[in-house]
């Protein structure tokens, strides 16, 4: 087992620490728009890319092609994930940022089925499998760099950065598609206005590799003197339980996101007949609503623990999901309401759960520990969410899916609820005498 430093390089100073976040952070929400483009502009791409005639079986296409892409997150997971326990965090938060780049660059340049036939969707499959390698990467590395980069006792505030700059980029990729609606006529938008945010991203992703380059290293991986040669098969090895309950966190979490933060506008156009504008902008409010309301969530989750926001979480959608969809309607007022309460109540989860998930691992597996189960798990779950929720739709069979997301929050509040507290956590001694439960002094 690989040794640690017996001293650590001092901490930054709070205004160096707050920039270095705030660096990952802006580099996180270029990311993140380009993976959002994709399920914001669906219903355009199947035409262009996958026509069939049909506008629904379209909108399946794309969205079995969404899905492509999460089922290669967990080779990035692996592959970056190594990289980032064996060569730094930075240097991994960079090399997913130019994988980010390429991925949006070639899609924003794929001719049309018309000009190129069956060669136009599998373009399309490559793009969204390179989009899926950065992004199984991105979650694990930006993850272990806020959190040990921030001041201990302070890590799940930081931690909100995560998916504050998520939104971040969604809410970007949202406006735009805004725009381009109010400015492009729908014969421009089908042609060439597609094409627009894909080229946007790439452009976005090269620059947030620049502003990565500058990034310091965390002085927690600092102080570890040898890296493992298989970070991924020594997490499996010595911490199966740690990996089983990264999993359990992670099942309800990843379909209640691309439900509600991510699919529910485009479901309300297709299913309610909501109009476009109108679904985005609200879309856009609730989005707003639940950014700010994260660090409100994290500094909770640093005073009170990790554990008692989960189990809000988990509880809340167990028990809410078939009432939250059913109160959708054709009204977009509806479509906010439902939004922003489903958002509010993830927060309690993504204010807890990024810290709470890494402070189970020792710091030269935390990347490896945290990101493969966490992407094999967005990858079964989180990935298909929309294509089923749509496909069940289509089918007649809408009622079922808010029960599949009711089990799926049960299963993930078992997991909350045995797991032991860990906010007080040294993540320097996390694994030196068996793990953050032993770790640990908060029970």
């Amino acid at each position: 087992m690989n040794t640690l430093a017996v001293t650590e390089r001092p901490a930054p100073t709070r205004p160096g620490v707050l920039r270095t976040v705030a660096v990952a952070s802006l580099g996180n929400a270029m990311e993140w728009f380009d993976w959002g483009a994709f399920v914001t502009f669906a219903a355009l791409l199947g035409p262009r890319l996958q026509p069939s005639g049909d506008s629904a079986t379209e909108v399946l296409r794309t969205l079995s092609v969404f899905a492509v892409g999460f089922f290669f997150r967990p080779l990035g997971a692996v592959l970056i994930g190594a990289y980032c326990d064996r060569r730094g965090r930075s240097a991994a938060l960079r090399l997913s940022m130019l994988a980010m780049a390429g991925g949006s660059l070639l899609i924003a340049l794929i001719p049309p089925y018309r000009s190129v036939g069956v060669l136009a969707p599998l373009l399309l499959v490559l793009a969204r499998a390179v989009q899926g390698l950065s992004a199984g990467g991105e979650s694990a590395a930006m993850s272990t760099y806020i959190n040990e980069t921030a001041p201990r006792g302070r890590r799940a505030l930081y931690s909100s950065a995560i998916y504050i700059s998520t939104t971040v980029g969604a809410l970007a990729a949202t406006l735009l598609a805004l725009l381009l609606h109010r400015t492009l006529s729908a014969a421009q938008l089908a042609d060439w206005g597609w094409r627009v945010p894909f080229a946007l991203g790439a452009l976005l992703a090269l620059y947030g590799w620049y502003l990565r380059g500058r990034m310091v290293e965390t002085p927690v991986y600092d102080a570890v003197r040898e890296r493992p040669r298989n970070p991924a098969r020594q997490v499996l090895l010595s911490h199966p339980r740690a990996s089983a309950r990264v999993v359990g966190f992670t099942l309800g979490a990843t379909v209640v996101y691309y439900t509600f933060a991510s699919y529910l506008p485009v479901y309300a156009q297709l299913r309610y007949g909501v109009p476009a504008d109108e679904a985005l902008w609200a879309a856009v409010a609730a989005q707003v609503v639940f950014m700010a309301a994260l660090p409100l969530l994290g500094s909770a989750a640093d005073r009170f623990g990790r554990r008692p926001l989960l189990l809000v979480f988990g509880f809340g959608f167990a028990c809410l999901s078939p009432l939250l969809m059913g109160l959708l309607s054709g009204s977009a007022v509806r479509l906010f309401a439902v939004m922003a309460a489903a958002l509010l109540l993830f927060g309690a989860y993504a204010a807890a759960a990024p810290a709470a998930m890494l402070e189970m691992f020792p710091t030269e597996l935390r990347s490896s520990g945290i990101g493969l189960p966490y992407a094999v798990t967005v990858a079964v779950f989180g990935g298909t969410a929309p294509y089923l929720n749509q496909y069940l739709a289509t089918h007649g069979h809408a009622s079922w899916y808010p029960w599949y997301v009711t089990v799926l929050c049960l299963l993930s509040t078992v997991a909350f609820v045995r797991y032991r507290e860990t906010k007080d956590v040294d993540l320097t001694a996390v694994g030196r005498d068996g793990g953050a439960e032993r770790a640990s002094r908060a029970e």
